[in-house]
């Protein structure tokens, strides 16, 4: 088996390619050991020193590091990890309703959503993920607002990656305002005050991400504004 590696828009994620089916359908992200208990190549990739997050795709698995840890070390045990586990056979997934629980739900079309959130769900599904998915990461849709916003989540290497939150302001929030005309804007998501002290470990990190994320444009922007006086 030969295992292609590719870069990401992220420094700390990389995406690895088996040559094989990895989820097939839908994705699955792991932030944590209790989230990765579902899946035995999932434990056994955060065990490694300095893994913050394993992402499966169609068929890549995208692994992320701290900034600390160096490629140099980490690599040659994801690999070993990744040959031994698609080479012997073994199943992705504990049981069947682990696999159906990790895979995202966020696009599938409600008989109460709305006619705006299903085009919404539609334009996110067939346009948007396939794209993100080729840099090793994918966005799930958390809510459409009464003041016309598509709230959004990045995840596997599009966490906390400047060059992805561009594309949400920019790429996708462009064309959702295009073919919707009832969307005013994309951003991600952010837990209503009151929900802080019950986050998810996943929410906590892409929350403190983002607001990182934001300084940074903004701090860039005012620079921007100065030099043009």
């Amino acid at each position: 088996m030969f295992i292609q590696t590719e870069t990401t828009p992220n420094d700390d994620s990389l995406k690895f390619i088996p040559g094989v089916t990895v989820m097939g359908d839908g994705t699955a992200e792991f932030l944590d050991t209790r989230s990765a208990l579902k899946s035995p190549l999932a434990i056994r990739l955060m065990g490694i020193e300095g893994v913050t997050g394993v992402f499966y795709g169609p068929d890549f698995v995208t692994v992320s590091k701290d900034s600390e840890t160096a490629w140099a070390v980490i690599k040659p045990e994801v690999y070993a990890m990744l040959m031994e586990h698609f080479s012997s056979g073994e199943a992705l997934f504990r049981s069947e309703e682990d696999r159906e629980s990790a895979g995202p739900q966020d696009t599938r079309i409600l008989d109460t959503d709305s006619e705006t959130v299903a085009m919404i769900k539609e334009l996110l599904e067939t346009r948007v993920r396939p794209a993100i998915m080729e840099d090793g990461g994918d966005i799930e849709y958390r809510a459409f607002t009464d003041d016309g916003i598509v709230q959004l989540k990045l995840k596997g290497s599009c966490r906390g990656c400047s060059s992805s939150t561009v594309t949400l302001k920019s790429g996708i929030e462009r064309m959702m305002m295009h073919y919707i005309p009832e969307v005013k804007g994309v951003e991600e998501a952010r837990p209503p005050y009151f929900l802080h002290s019950v986050l998810d470990q996943e929410d906590e990190i892409a929350l403190s991400e983002f607001q990182k994320l934001e300084a940074k444009l903004a701090k860039e922007h005012g620079h921007e504004k100065k030099d043009s006086r």
